[in-house]
This record gives C-alpha cells, sequence and structure tokens, in this order.
C-alpha cells in the first residue's frame, strides 16, 4: 500500500460542492472529519480499540482516507476549506486522545502542510494551546510523528511573521531542549536527525539568546513541566556533544545534513560561551577537532576529487574551518592542536586553495566563451562571493598555523610532502599580503629546515626578499 493513495477526484453532481477551484468533494472531506471525531470518541467500540475505549490501530480504509486528505491539503483551496471547518481543533482532539501512532503522524503531516500557507501558519501560530501540544509532539517515542512535527516546526519558523511566536514558545518550554537533544544524540534515523538539525539551525540563526540558554542548559540546568509522552529518566544533556552525535550519524548518507550540523556548530562560535562550550567539554575539545579534522583531511576535497568538487562543499567547508579556526585561536595549548598532529590539515587547506584557483579559473573561462543570462551572472556571483567566505576563512586558519611551526614541523611537512614549492607558493600567494607577518615567520622557519626552497621562494615573491 502506497504511504500516501493519489486523492480522490470529487464525484458529485451537486453544482457548488467542489473545493475552490478543484475537483474535490466537499461532502467526501466533511465526511472524513466527522469519521476522525468518531475515531477518537470511545463511545463506539470496535475491535481495534484498547479496554480503556480508545483505539490505537487505524483500519486500512480509514488510513487511506485520512491520507489522501493529507495528498489534499498541500492544495491551498483544500488547507482552508479544513482550516475553515476547524480542522485543528478536531487534530487537537487526536493529539490529546489518540494513542495511535500513525493517526497522530498524518494529522501533524495535514497541518504541516497547512502551515505552508501564509495566513494559515499565522492561524496556526497564533493558537497557543495547539503551539503547545505540538512542541510536545517533539517528546514522542514515533520517528513519523517526530519527522512532521520537525516539518512543521520548520515551516512555521521559516515564516517571518510568526517566526518569533514560535521562537518565544520554544524558549519558555525547556522541554523542547530535552527532546531535541535526546532525538540528536539517541536517533538512527537519518531524515528525521536531518529534519531536527534544520529546526535547531534555525533556531539558533533566528535567536541568539535562545541558543546561549541552550548552550548554558548544559551547566545550568531548568527543569521544565514533564509531559506524559517524553523520554523517561532523561540524561542531563549538554548541546555540543548531542550535535557530534547526530552529525557522525548522518555524515555518510547525507552530505545536506551534515552541512546543516556544521553550521549548527559554527553558529556557537560565534558567541564566547560557544565556543567555550566546545572547549570546554570534558574531553578539552578532543572529540571535535578529532571529527572536524577528519572530514578535512579524509572526506572532503581529497586529492583524486577534481577542482570543481570545491564548489558543491563550499558551504559546509567554511563552517569546518570555521570552527577549527576557533578552536585553535582558543586553545593552542591542547594536545590535539600541536602542529606535529596537523601537517596533514595544513595540506588540507592548501589543497583548497589550490582547487578554489581552479575553480576561478574555470569561471573566467567560461564566461569568456558564452554570455551570460542576467540570472545566470547573478549565480555565478553568488557563487563566488561562498568561495571568497571559504578563502577568508581557509586563510586566517592557514595563517596562524604556519606561525607555529617550528623547524622539525616543516622537515616533518616537507618529509610528508604537505609542503613543497608548489603548495608553498599557492599558500603565499592566497596569504600575502594581508597576512604578511605569518608568511615571513613561516619563511624565516622554512630557510632553516631547507635553504634552497626558501631562496626560491624569495625569487618568486620579492616583496618577501626585501624584508628578509
Amino acid at each position: 500500500m502506497d504511504r500516501n493513495p493519489s486523492p480522490p477526484s470529487s464525484e458529485a453532481e451537486e453544482e457548488g460542492d467542489a473545493v475552490g477551484n478543484t475537483v474535490y468533494s466537499k461532502h467526501w472531506l466533511f465526511s472524513i472529519l466527522t469519521r476522525l471525531i468518531e475515531v477518537i470518541s470511545p463511545e463506539k467500540m470496535e475491535p481495534t480499540v484498547s479496554p480503556e475505549g480508545i483505539q490505537t490501530e487505524l483500519d486500512e480504509e480509514m488510513e487511506n482516507d485520512i491520507c489522501k486528505v493529507w495528498d489534499m491539503s498541500m492544495d491551498e483551496d483544500v488547507a482552508l476549506f479544513l482550516q475553515e471547518f476547524n480542522a485543528p481543533d478536531i487534530f487537537m482532539g487526536v493529539f490529546a486522545k489518540s494513542k495511535c501512532p500513525r493517526l497522530t503522524e498524518i494529522c501533524v503531516g495535514i497541518l504541516g502542510n497547512m502551515a505552508c500557507f501564509q495566513d494559515i501558519c499565522m492561524s496556526i501560530s497564533k493558537d497557543d494551546n495547539l503551539g503547545q501540544v505540538l512542541l510536545q509532539r517533539l517528546c514522542d517515542s514515533d520517528s513519523p510523528t517526530l519527522l512532521e512535527t520537525s516539518r512543521l516546526l520548520l515551516t512555521c519558523l521559516s515564516q517571518p511573521e510568526v517566526a518569533n511566536v514560535w521562537v518565544e514558545r520554544i524558549r519558555e518550554n525547556p522541554s523542547v531542549y530535552d527532546c531535541v537533544c535526546f532525538i540528536m544524540s539517541s536517533s538512527t534515523n537519518v531524515e528525521l536527525l536531518v529534519k531536527v538539525g534544520e529546526v535547531v539551525d534555525k533556531l539558533f540563526d533566528l535567536d541568539e539568546e535562545l541558543m546561549l540558554n541552550w548552550i548554558k542548559n548544559g551547566t545550568c540546568r531548568s527543569v521544565g513541566p514533564s509531559v506524559d509522552d517524553s523520554p523517561e529518566e532523561l540524561p542531563d544533556f549538554k548541546i555540543v556533544p548531542c550535535i557530534l552525535e547526530a552529525a557522525k550519524q548522518v555524515r555518510s548518507d547525507n552530505p545536506e545534513g551534515l552541512d546543516v550540523y556544521m553550521h549548527i556548530l559554527q553558529l556557537l562560535t560565534t558567541v564566547d560561551e560557544g565556543i567555550q562550550a566546545i572547549v570546554q567539554a570534558p574531553d578539552g575539545g578532543k572529540e571535535t577537532w578529532s571529527l572536524l579534522y577528519d572530514l578535512v583531511c579524509h572526506e572532503l576535497c581529497q586529492p583524486d576529487d577534481p577542482p570543481i568538487i570545491v564548489q558543491e562543499q563550499k558551504t559546509v567547508l567554511a563552517s569546518i574551518l570555521s570552527v577549527l579556526s576557533a578552536m585553535f585561536a582558543s586553545q593552542t595549548e591542547q594536545e590535539y592542536t600541536k602542529m606535529r598532529k596537523n601537517m596533514p590539515l595544513i595540506g588540507s587547506l592548501i589543497r583548497i586553495l589550490q582547487y578554489m584557483e581552479g575553480c576561478g579559473k574555470r569561471s573566467v573561462d567560461n564566461s569568456k566563451e558564452s554570455e551570460q543570462e542576467e540570472t545566470g551572472r547573478a549565480d555565478i556571483n553568488k557563487e563566488d562571493f561562498h568561495l571568497k567566505i571559504l578563502k577568508d576563512i581557509c586563510c586566517e586558519l592557514l595563517s596562524n598555523m604556519l606561525q607555529e611551526l617550528t623547524k622539525e614541523n616543516t622537515l616533518e611537512g616537507l618529509h610528508q610532502g604537505h609542503l613543497n614549492e608548489q603548495t608553498c607558493s599557492c599558500a603565499f600567494q592566497n596569504l600575502l599580503p594581508l597576512y604578511f607577518t605569518s608568511v615571513e615567520s613561516f619563511l624565516e622557519v622554512l630557510r632553516e629546515a631547507d635553504q634552497t626552497l626558501a631562496d626560491n621562494l624569495e625569487k618568486r615573491f620579492p616583496s618577501l626578499k626585501v624584508h628578509a
């Protein structure tokens, strides 16, 4: 059976029975809403009803019909009809009384479709009772329901007119933090993890105060009202380990999901408290550094990838390097930041710069070969903007790392192939003149390790020779 069967067409001959400009029948839709009310009413006992008088499973016909409504609710006329006949209130009854996970999932999904339309979204969002009940769904144990709830929240948070309503509601509901952290730290459902990550990313992007509260929750826990469906005995969650666990789950199967979680980490580093939450973890930030190091050195932008790969990975790389840069600047005494362990990272940073140069040349060549439409030029400019951000972050981290190199580190880098005339030239080309001091410092160390290479680089970059 298909998850969402095709919606029915209106077979009614009565004039005015069609919903808006659709071919769907008002009478049919109303009959489904009526049956939905009956499903959650305990008066009528059915074989699938529990001893308490509440239905725990949907019969196949009802599931088919309510799934048709789910599909139909993507149409604005149908969504408005459902709104007019108080479908959200009926769904509230479902959430309050139903013990059938599939029914709850479908009803949340229908609300999610309805919320795609601005006026309905505003109506749903301003209903505080409905809002509180929907947030409680985040504590549900049913993954499909959690997925639809997260989708609904993301839809509402993406509407500027109501985003603040939801931010405030979430800020005042401490159980949301626990439930979200529980999902990120324990779920293996990649689709759910990605959607929850998108919700967290949106929340942190919208409201720094909420982000700060969630950062502090790990050290100064605030206890909210208990929720019947919440996981029992929730541990004392800290936001960073939960983000890392979710990132590990999605890294192999969902590049977009990895991008989301890396951006969440980057948002944390925009405030001092976030950086401290990362580097003052019990392991001193080692787990975070190890994960990001592994991604840059062994998964993203690899030697056997074509240079154009940097276009595809530019946003996730920018987020990762931004976090590494913040950690390196704040924790130079940590063992994991010692340069003897990070020569491959320097090699990876230079390779990213090399690939960006390749992409830049390709863009210039393409623009010469063909005339671009206005929209095409805008897209290229946007891509160049993101590449520039990546380059700036990459250069900042590289310059800081080069300043820390010793003669022994440099010799090791030369031996491993991370440093040679080609890679050093690329680094200098990108770092100069902004990071002149870092380049000059590195050149002095390089002169001790390989005089010939240092001389060759001075010839390529005369400005360095003047100051030698």
